[in-house]
């Protein structure tokens, strides 16, 4: 009762709401992309088992908190010297713990992954692709099936869980206020996932430009992993940046069409 009128605790669940949010986006787009290819009637589906499951592995985590912190010592070092830079800092660390891997491990995923998604989008009239193409005029590539997306979401949400969870620790000590801000965020997931898949969807440029993203994410999370740590923001202001650009191009397009009907 005393966490309810404390108001250090609410600005503090605020504020991993907040960021529990924005480092949720990533998830999102995985899990849009992944739901997309599904037949129509089992997209919705598996959005909600995917985010369910991401819920759970998070609290789950939160369980075992003390267990979480312990990935952050390091497990081996392969003894590399790093010459410093300029600044006198290091570029990247040859000591590896087990988040490190873990980061590793789902950043190469990734890559692997949005990389074969833009490999079949550049060749749809490929039948042995798994991207569902549903641009007018263009055939349909087989549909994956069930099992193996929510395979793949619960692989990349291990990943986004363990990096979450790490952030909320950062931010306070208080168990309950980190369940209460993963429920709520999931549950704003949960909201946004439907309207967003929707969009990507029914905007076939926006695939390739979230394929991007996951790239870069990607990218980003092996230089997590050895060390070179990346400001989230320029990330995120990357991703707005590019996604302002090309919701112009949309609405340029849609006013030509207009105009010319």
């Amino acid at each position: 009762m005393a966490l309810l009128t404390d108001p250090a605790a609410w600005l503090a669940l605020l504020t991993l709401i907040a960021l529990e949010v924005v480092l949720g986006v990533d998830n999102l787009i995985f899990i849009a992309i992944l739901s997309n290819k599904l037949p129509e009637h089992q997209q919705e589906r598996a959005r909600k088992i995917g985010l369910l499951l991401a819920l759970v592995m998070r609290i789950g985590l939160l369980m075992l908190i003390g267990w979480i912190v312990t990935l952050q010592e390091p497990l081996f070092d392969l003894g590399i010297q790093a010459a410093p830079n300029e600044y006198g800092q290091v570029p990247f660390e040859t000591a590896f713990s087990g988040r490190d891997l873990i980061l590793l491990a789902g950043g190469l995923f990734l890559l692997w992954k949005a990389t074969k998604e833009i490999h079949h989008s550049m060749e749809p009239a490929d039948n042995s692709g798994d991207l569902l193409d549903k641009t007018p005029g263009v055939a349909e590539v087989a549909t994956a099936s069930f099992g193996a997306v929510i395979v793949q979401i619960i692989a990349i949400d291990l990943v986004f869980s363990i990096d979450s969870i790490l952030t909320a620790v950062g931010m306070t000590d208080q168990i309950p206020i980190m369940v209460a801000a993963v429920v709520i965020t999931v549950g704003i997931m949960l909201m946004a996932a439907n309207p967003l898949a929707r969009f990507i969807e029914h905007n076939p440029t926006l695939v390739m430009l979230a394929l991007a993203f996951l790239v870069m994410i990607g990218l980003v999370l092996i230089a997590d992993g050895f060390g070179f740590h990346v400001p989230k923001g320029y990330i995120y202001a990357a991703m707005g940046f590019s996604m302002g650009v090309e919701l112009l191009n949309m609405a340029q397009r849609n006013r030509r069409k207009k105009l010319a009907a």
